[in-house]
């Protein structure tokens, strides 16, 4: 696919900000309209820095219309919209951006209709939902990627996500992992119970089409590895069933890069 250019900003599900007399970028994946408020503050509060009257490019990308089959007339695909997830976190964006200080400008809307889809019994997916950004260039390029490109820790991130839904210190707010100051990967810790313990022990017992359907907001678009990667948070829960296990004296898990893009704990 062809590069897509950005210079300043970018959302949904993944969010950048790329200032264009630094180039700077700010990423994040948005999954939920509870975060956009919080989160975009967040997302500036990391480049505060920057002219407060500059024109602050918006570029939204990922979210694809998972509310109804192709074959749907317009008048029910319209009432069925505020039954996805998509279309409320793309209002939500949209609203917010609207109602800022800041002056904002939507130069990509590759959301919704625009990034879906659809196979031949009218299943919708998307076109793509994953990219890497340029810093230097500030372009942005549709990716994939495999187990063995993402970044450190991935197991221990996955259950931290969902963890944090029952921390009120993450309430509203997005998880940040990477430090560019510092070049670290900072995973921070979290706290988990034997609920999530009782919860995965049960998981377990489902068969992988189950697991699908129950663990999914949009099953028929999840990447092959998705049961697997399920089963295997599950496992390191019944592994691990004591956070302090995972994040003694409650401190950060922190990794460090080395020559050669791999990391290393500190």
């Amino acid at each position: 696919m062809q590069k897509i250019p950005v210079t300043k900003y970018l959302v949904v599900h993944f969010y950048c900000v790329t200032f264009s007399s630094y180039y700077r970028t700010s990423v994040a994946h948005l999954d939920s309209p509870n975060v956009v408020d919080i989160g975009l503050s967040q997302m500036l509060s990391l480049v505060s820095d920057y002219d407060s009257d500059a024109m602050l490019d918006v570029h939204l990308i990922g979210g694809f219309d998972d509310t109804s089959s192709k074959n749907a007339n317009l008048a029910n695909r319209s009432s069925a919209k505020l039954d996805g997830y998509s279309y409320s976190l793309c209002a939500k964006i949209i609203e917010t951006l609207r109602d800022r200080n800041e002056k904002f400008q939507i130069h990509t809307l590759h959301v919704l209709q625009h990034n879906t889809r659809w196979d031949p019994d009218g299943t919708a997916l998307p076109i793509f939902s994953g990219f890497v950004v340029e810093t230097s260039t500030g372009s942005i390029i549709p990716a994939s990627f495999d187990r063995t490109s993402r970044c450190p820790d991935e197991i221990v991130r996955r259950i931290r996500v969902t963890a944090c839904y029952r921390d009120p210190n993450w309430d509203g707010r997005l998880l940040e992992t990477y430090d560019t100051k510092t070049d670290h990967f900072v995973i921070a810790p979290c706290t988990w119970s034997t609920h999530q313990l009782y919860i995965a022990m049960a998981i377990q017992e489902l068969s992988d089409a189950e697991i699908l359907l129950r663990c999914s907001t949009s099953p028929s678009a999840e990447s092959p590895d998705f049961v697997e990667n399920e089963r295997r948070q599950c496992d390191y829960l019944i592994r691990h069933p004591l956070w302090r296990e995972t994040f003694p004296h409650k401190q950060p898990r922190i990794f460090q890069r080395i020559e050669g893009g791999s990391w290393v704990k500190c």
